[in-house]
């Protein structure tokens, strides 16, 4: 059995669109399209590593250094190896206004988790676990999030094509969910239930293509 670490923030978690700051309701565990991915690919071992808030290779000032995926993402590596796949869905909470970085640089950011999972020596027989880049659909600034994602929405619609171009500067394979999922009207930034069996559908066709 193959094993896949989806590296993720709120929306790998399943947290459910909130109406109000400081809401933390989650999906159930087969409502997730990570819980419906592992009844799509029988044969894989399939572990979520979702943290809301989660940046690409930033300290958050006000939600803590946790965040970064960069700090944490070589435990994780070491944690969960050998490793076949590992995909990587980050960069929209790099959109929120304190961080002041474009679409470009968020890309970077990604590149950068990328690079270092091909380097690590964490898949089987210690060589490079494959990796799926996947860009998350662009955010509204809508409900209570909107202030805290000011002037995110506009950057947000170059991510998908400033990480295409970072998925193939490394050779890895990429997916946009952007033609799969639109954010809720809730708050603009997580998934509303329809978008969780959608998204696990086309992640396990990527899955199937890249790594038959």
């Amino acid at each position: 059995m193959r094993t896949i670490l989806l590296f993720g923030d709120s929306n790998t978690h399943g947290t459910i669109p909130a109406a109000d700051l400081g809401a933390s309701a989650r999906y159930g565990r087969d409502e997730r399209w990570a819980g419906r991915l592992r009844h799509l690919l029988p044969d894989w071992e399939v572990i979520a590593e979702g943290l809301p808030g989660r940046t690409t290779v930033h300290d958050d000032p006000i939600e803590g250094a946790h965040r970064n995926g960069l700090a944490v993402l070589p435990a994780l590596l070491e944690s969960h190896c050998p490793l076949d796949v590992v995909v990587v869905m980050l960069g929209t909470n790099d959109l929120k206004e304190r961080f002041s970085v474009n679409a470009g640089d968020i890309a970077f950011g990604v590149e950068r988790l990328v690079r270092l999972v091909l380097a690590s020596g964490a898949g089987p027989d210690g060589g490079a676990p494959g990796v799926l880049v996947i860009a998350p659909p662009p955010i509204a600034e809508v409900g209570c999030l909107a202030g805290m994602f000011h002037g995110g929405a506009a950057k947000s619609l170059d991510l998908g094509q400033e990480i295409a171009a970072a998925a193939r500067r490394a050779g890895v394979a990429f997916l946009d969910a952007a033609p799969v999922v639109t954010v809720s009207p809730i708050d603009g930034v997580h998934y509303d239930p329809p978008a969780n069996p959608a998204l696990a559908e086309a992640v396990a066709a990527a899955i199937r293509q890249a790594f038959p």
